[in-house]
Protein backbone atom coordinates (compact mmCIF):
# COMPACT_ATOMS: atom_id res chain seq x y z
CA UNK A 1 0.00 0.00 0.00
CA UNK A 2 1.29 3.43 -0.89
CA UNK A 3 1.46 6.08 1.82
CA UNK A 4 -0.70 9.13 1.20
CA UNK A 5 1.42 11.48 3.25
CA UNK A 6 0.41 14.63 1.36
CA UNK A 7 -3.29 13.83 1.76
CA UNK A 8 -2.79 12.91 5.43
CA UNK A 9 -1.16 16.27 6.10
CA UNK A 10 -4.49 17.93 5.26
CA UNK A 11 -6.01 16.55 8.46
CA UNK A 12 -2.96 15.88 10.66
CA UNK A 13 -3.42 17.94 13.82
CA UNK A 14 0.02 17.32 15.32
CA UNK A 15 1.48 20.67 16.32
CA UNK A 16 5.04 19.38 16.84
CA UNK A 17 6.88 20.89 13.88
CA UNK A 18 9.97 18.70 14.25
CA UNK A 19 8.08 15.43 13.91
CA UNK A 20 9.43 13.29 11.07
CA UNK A 21 6.34 11.07 11.17
CA UNK A 22 3.90 13.91 10.45
CA UNK A 23 1.47 12.67 7.80
CA UNK A 24 2.76 9.09 7.96
CA UNK A 25 -0.02 7.77 10.17
CA UNK A 26 1.10 4.13 10.35
CA UNK A 27 4.55 5.13 11.65
CA UNK A 28 3.08 7.69 14.03
CA UNK A 29 0.63 5.20 15.53
CA UNK A 30 3.30 2.51 15.92
CA UNK A 31 5.69 4.98 17.56
CA UNK A 32 3.16 6.23 20.10
CA UNK A 33 1.66 2.85 20.95
CA UNK A 34 5.15 1.46 21.59
CA UNK A 35 5.54 4.24 24.18
CA UNK A 36 2.07 3.56 25.64
CA UNK A 37 0.75 6.78 24.14
CA UNK A 38 -1.72 7.92 21.50
CA UNK A 39 -0.96 10.23 18.58
CA UNK A 40 -1.87 13.90 18.78
CA UNK A 41 -4.77 13.45 16.34
CA UNK A 42 -6.66 11.58 19.07
CA UNK A 43 -6.77 14.65 21.31
CA UNK A 44 -8.81 17.85 21.23
CA UNK A 45 -6.67 20.82 20.11
CA UNK A 46 -6.07 22.33 23.56
CA UNK A 47 -4.92 18.97 24.97
CA UNK A 48 -2.82 18.14 21.89
CA UNK A 49 -0.74 21.27 22.39
CA UNK A 50 0.44 20.03 25.82
CA UNK A 51 2.33 17.16 24.10
CA UNK A 52 1.18 14.82 26.88
CA UNK A 53 0.17 11.84 24.75
CA UNK A 54 -0.44 9.43 27.63
CA UNK A 55 -3.58 7.34 27.91
CA UNK A 56 -4.34 9.21 31.14
CA UNK A 57 -4.17 12.57 29.36
CA UNK A 58 -6.48 11.19 26.67
CA UNK A 59 -9.04 10.12 29.27
CA UNK A 60 -8.84 13.47 31.09
CA UNK A 61 -9.17 15.48 27.90
CA UNK A 62 -12.25 13.68 26.67
CA UNK A 63 -13.85 13.48 30.11
CA UNK A 64 -13.65 17.28 30.29
CA UNK A 65 -15.06 17.62 26.75
CA UNK A 66 -17.95 15.20 27.38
Amino acid sequence: MECRKQENLDFCTCSYDGCGRKGVCCECLQYHLKSKQLPGCCFPPEAERTYDRSFQAFARAWKLKG
